[in-house]
């Protein structure tokens, strides 16, 4: 079977959506994932995907003539689709494309675009078996993603990077969602670690890094929006500690199965964990001795509507410092 999987905008989705493209391999369905270019590096990484088709749309709009456009070319490639955002425009393609069998989610008044429609949650599941469902398999609690890179492609990158495997401390302090998941004391960290830091992230996140840089002058090195997405993989999975937010790059260390300390803030482990044998989860909200109790949180905001932040300002560099 031919099976198309229209991948979520973000890179943390992305890796979630690994243990269901293991499932459609393992029953011999042959799979190609059609994602936004700054996803698509994600879906090289996972060895059970054919093939990757970089969309050429944008945030925001139908698109219609370049959606139209490229269902012409896919038209008769496919047995099934299966739809991963909850999108309207993102199960246009699939319909167009003429793909008889279509899953996904309801939403957005796309019953029509769907031939098999699975009813959204109430509440907020963890988000790898809210993918996995799509397979309309049993057994999802115990799904984990996996990432994997030839050791000869990871060597090459820190070689280029001068750089020893397990010899330096990744930290990935953006967060794209908003500051309320971004913890404010990596600077104060990188001054407490004796091992190199690199300093991974987006371009729009390398003044952020650079800036916690010149807290730690010497040891830490910048290369947020200097590197690949596929570079950045590499320097994670060959990294000794990884400490990020609730971010993309958290979920990629998660399934590169190195240590890692993982911050919440807004967001919730319990909604979307690192699923990682070596991870380690810092949130007030399940801290007993954190007074006065976090009765906000999660609140899955942007910023912080209380304006204290105090879910993320109170967990001190010294507390995750003793953690690596």
């Amino acid at each position: 079977m031919r099976s198309l999987v229209i991948a979520p905008q973000w890179i943390g989705d992305a890796v979630m959506t690994e243990p269901l493209l293991r499932r459609l391999h393992a029953r011999g369905e042959r799979i190609t994932v059609g994602a936004l270019p700054w996803v698509a590096p994600a879906y090289r990484a996972m060895p059970q995907v054919d093939a990757v088709i970089e969309f050429p749309f944008r945030h925001g709009g139908l698109q219609w003539r370049e959606r139209r456009a490229l269902a012409r070319q896919i038209e008769g490639g496919f047995d099934t689709a299966y739809v991963l955002p909850n999108s309207l425009k993102s199960a246009l393609l699939p319909f167009l494309a003429s793909i008889p069998r279509r899953v996904g989610y309801l939403g957005e008044a796309r019953v029509g675009l769907l031939t098999h429609r699975l009813k959204n949650p109430k509440d907020k599941p963890p988000m790898v078996a809210f993918y996995s469902a799509l397979s309309g398999e049993p057994g999802l609690e115990h799904d984990r993603p996996q990432l994997a890179l030839p050791a000869e492609q990871v060597d090459e990158v820190l070689r280029a990077q001068g750089l020893e495997r397990g010899g330096y401390v990744v930290m990935a302090p953006g967060a794209e969602y908003g500051p309320a998941k971004r913890w404010p004391h990596f600077g104060a960290l990188a001054q407490r670690i004796a091992q190199p830091v690199v300093l991974l992230g987006s371009g729009k996140e390398a003044d952020l890094c650079e800036a916690i840089a010149l807290q730690a002058p010497g040891r830490t090195r910048n290369l947020a929006g200097k590197t690949s997405l596929l570079e950045a993989f590499a320097l994670i999975a060959g990294a000794g500690n990884v400490v990020s937010n609730d971010s993309g790059l958290m979920h990629v260390a998660a399934a590169f199965g190195v240590p890692q300390v993982a911050l919440f803030g807004s967001s919730s482990p319990l909604h979307t964990p690192p699923l990682n044998d070596r991870a380690q989860v810092v949130w007030l909200k399940q801290d007993p001795d954190y007074l006065p109790p976090l009765d906000c949180a999660p609140c899955f905001q942007r910023e912080c509507p209380l304006g204290h932040f105090r879910c993320l300002n109170d967990v001190s560099a010294q507390r995750v410092h003793a953690l690596l």
